[in-house]
């Protein structure tokens, strides 16, 4: 092949890639702090599991997973998303239905649907279609929100989180309320109002309390004090705390974490990989992973503030805000602020639905900022 047909072969290929490649909606800002996180994560993983390369592997096909969602739900308008709210979240209702009756049941909860080719947690997709949902109830509708509206937007978020909390799992039923709850903040409650939640929360904290599963009351009663039961219910959040405070600044060094390697650290490839880091990479490591997440929410936010209606505006506000409360809540119970209630540390612990569901919401953000650009001044 002549010179002169390569030279035309690769003029026409540039010719023909650059009206593709200008079409792509693509946030760089939020791409490569997700492959930053993505990375810390399988890096602490494989300290964490064991060196078994094998788990490492899946999860990294898990975050290709999610990755692609990420891009094909940033190439979508928001209008589609706004229209397909209502079908995503009846269906992930049903689907949620469907667990109760014929789910997988795995370590004493029925949270799974094995559908042959893999198996998914129903619950997580709610944490995106519930918030969806209530920002396409409210995008029609003056602001904020009436009394009897925020009784219909009550029932939206109550139903699923219910269902949630039946197979047991509080951790993301709680989630699932604060992306709900978020969502009506956003909208602008009275102050008057949410004077009015809080009285009621706590005038139902004993119905609560009443209903909670013999191990979830453990789980508040060891927050309280663990000490009280040092080798049962308080043995996590003891070892969680001591591998934190023995990492110091400088963390012992990678793979060398002697509390994860010598399994005195319980669940450490998913709820407690924090004080993995912790242990292995120090308080210099938290802070490098805290700041990247800190990256990301702020992001959202700035997109929120860009949205240019009311539907995007309530879901970039509540996507971001929501993936703050999942870092919070996290960090808070492993390191002992806050109950156990099985939240996963965002795209570092194993686990594949939820990380394809967090990059499905990172590429709703992505969608709302790319699309915002097109849009006619």
């Amino acid at each position: 092949m002549s010179l002169a047909s390569l030279e035309w072969g690769a003029k026409t290929r540039k010719t023909l890639g650059r009206p593709l490649l200008g079409r792509l909606v693509v946030d760089l800002p939020l791409l490569l702090t997700l492959l930053a996180v993505t990375a810390i994560g399988l890096v602490v993983l494989y300290s964490a599991v064991g060196e078994d390369l094998g788990r490492v592997a899946r999860q990294g096909v898990r975050a290709a997973a999610g990755f692609a969602a990420f891009f094909v739900l940033a190439q979508l308008p928001p209008r589609y998303l706004r229209l397909w709210a209502p079908w995503l979240y009846c269906g992930v209702l049903g689907l949620l239905l469907a667990v109760a009756v014929e789910g997988e049941i795995s370590q004493g909860a029925q949270r799974w649907l094995d559908i042959g080719i893999m198996r998914f947690q129903p619950s997580e997709l709610m944490k995106l279609a519930a918030p969806m949902m209530v920002a396409w109830f409210m995008h029609d509708r003056t602001l904020p929100p009436t009394f009897p509206q925020l009784l219909v937007l009550l029932l939206i978020v109550a139903v699923p989180s219910v269902l949630i909390a039946e197979q047991p799992d509080l951790g993301t039923a709680l989630l699932v309320i604060a992306a709900g709850g978020l969502t009506v903040l956003l909208a602008g409650i009275s102050v008057r109002l949410i004077a009015f939640a809080v009285a009621l929360c706590l005038g139902l904290a004993p119905l609560l309390w009443m209903s909670m599963l013999d191990y979830q009351r453990a789980r508040v009663l060891t927050f309280l004090n663990p000490e009280s039961d040092p080798l049962g219910a308080g043995y996590n959040i003891i070892q969680s705390k001591i591998a934190i405070g023995s990492g110091h600044l400088f963390g012992k060094g990678w793979l060398n974490g002697t509390q994860a390697h010598l399994e005195f650290l319980p669940e450490r490839s998913t709820d407690f990989i924090f004080a993995v880091l912790a242990e292995e990479f120090g308080l210099l490591g938290l802070l490098l992973l805290l700041g990247l997440y800190l990256v990301l929410i702020g992001r959202g936010l700035y997109i929120a503030a860009q949205a240019q209606d009311t539907f995007t505006r309530l879901l970039a506000g509540t996507l971001s805000l929501t993936f703050f409360v999942y870092v919070f809540v996290n960090a808070g119970m492993v390191s002992g602020l806050l109950p156990v209630v099985g939240v996963p540390l965002p795209l570092v612990s194993a686990g594949g639905t939820s990380m394809v569901t967090l990059m499905a919401g990172f590429g709703i953000l992505a969608a709302i900022n790319g699309h915002r650009k097109l849009l006619p001044a």
